[in-house]
């Protein structure tokens, strides 16, 4: 951290989420003027631990997807954390009377048919809501729009065919037992982060860009954009002259929503650890609940899209009442008594997130390639939202802010290759 900010700088950072502190950590030992601007008083963004109940909670993301490619599951263990290689809870549902076991075969071969139709239907140039390839009257349609929930922060008929198509997963999933946030944290120890510093404005009339923030106007030769795409899209960080293509595609890659609460549970020996159980199968409003997550004794249940959004509008206190009356309705009318909630997110409300992740909306499967375009080659946008097949993931705007610190460093006329030091753990 850093309690002055220089009047000067090579290369300005906004955001010290993963994508910010990759960047910054990709430009040290360059000996450049560098400064990470952040509006929080904290280094992560969505990758937030908090610590509650005597456990380190991940308010955010908490899954180090694909993590065999993952860059940040490599520097995990360096870090002091320690990767749980448990499998997710979504391979193992708790008890059989929420679905019998000829029901859950039943229900992955559908979903697994309906992306087999959504990568084919991109494969052929085709464009349009996901949820147009859902199988009329196919009883699963709705778990599968509460699991796109999950996925994409937003049901099917808002997401477009081919983005979806285009993430990719390699299905490997670990945890760190000291949360994700924590990573992310220690892994911007040490940068140059001035925190409170919320950027409202980049001038771009001049040869160097001039940032209005809330401590005052730095000049910087290049920038490096990591905001939410809803900031941008809503002018809340504003360009000037304007930038209308680039807002345009913020806009067509909006943010969902996926809302967490953390719940302590007692006699949670009843529950098989590590487990997963999804409160209705008729509709999408519906939560997800992973039993026992690390075997703790707590249930960390999801809500999504909007039924997230309803349910920040009422306050944290109506995540508690929603999944209490859907575990007791899945478990017992006793789970009532059994359940207390510890720590809710609230990302919707959150002025400098506004939600969880990105989605590109139907007909807008070429918006993260608009967005990830430079600006006059010296302001680099990056983020999970200009990941290409990584996008949603911690583990996308880490490498995005890798990428956009290369094109810094090259449009400055340095070598973008890792510098000595980037190879710290």
């Amino acid at each position: 951290m850093t309690d002055s900010l220089p009047a000067a700088l090579d290369i300005a950072v906004i955001g010290a989420g993963p994508a910010g502190v990759a960047a910054a950590r990709a430009l040290r030992g360059r000996g450049l003027a560098v400064a990470v601007l952040e509006a929080r008083d904290r280094v992560g963004g969505r990758a937030f631990t908090l610590q509650a109940a005597g456990f380190p909670l991940d308010m955010g993301c908490g899954w180090l997807h694909s993590a065999d490619e993952n860059p940040l599951a490599a520097l995990a263990e360096p870090q002091g954390l320690t990767l749980d290689r448990t499998p997710p809870p979504w391979e193992r549902q708790a008890f059989d009377h929420e679905m019998t076991p000829a029901e859950q075969a039943e229900f992955r071969a559908a979903f697994a048919a309906f992306e087999a139709r959504l990568e084919e239907a991109a494969a052929r140039g085709e464009e349009g809501p996901a949820s147009a390839l859902f199988e009329p009257g196919c009883r699963w349609n709705p778990r599968m729009d509460a699991i796109s929930g999950a996925l994409n922060g937003a049901r099917f008929a808002e997401v477009s065919i081919r983005d979806y198509a285009a993430y990719r997963d390699t299905d490997v999933n670990w945890r760190g037992v000291e949360g994700y946030g924590t990573l992310i944290a220690r892994l911007g120890s040490g940068l140059p982060v001035a925190t409170g510093c919320p950027v409202s404005r980049i001038d771009r009339s001049g040869s160097v860009l001039r940032l209005e923030t809330a401590r005052g106007v730095v000049e910087a030769r290049a920038a490096i954009v990591t905001a939410p795409t809803d900031l941008i899209a809503a002018g809340a960080l504003r360009f000037d002259p304007p930038l209308p293509d680039l807002i345009e595609a913020a806009a067509d890659l909006p943010l969902g929503l996926a809302s967490k609460l953390h719940l302590a549970v007692t006699g949670a020996e009843d529950f098989p650890p590590d487990s997963q159980l999804w409160g209705r199968n008729d509709t999408a409003e519906t939560g997800g609940y992973h039993l026992r997550p690390f075997g703790r004794p707590m249930i960390e249940a999801w809500f999504s899209a909007d039924l997230a959004r309803a349910l920040e509008a009422e306050g944290e206190a109506a995540f508690a009442a929603f999944a209490a009356d859907e575990l007791a309705n899945l478990l017992g009318s006793n789970m009532r008594r059994r359940l207390e909630p510890v720590a809710v997110s609230m990302w919707g409300a959150d002025p400098w997130s506004r939600g969880a992740y990105s989605h590109a909306r139907p007909g807008a499967g070429d918006a993260r390639a608009r967005l990830a375009r430079p600006v006059e080659n010296r302001i680099f946008l990056a983020g999970e939202a200009t990941s290409p097949d990584f996008y949603g993931t911690t583990h996308g705007a880490w490498l995005e802010g890798e990428r956009a610190a290369r094109q810094a460093l090259a449009a400055l006329g340095l070598d973008p290759a890792p510098g000595p030091g980037d190879e710290e753990g």
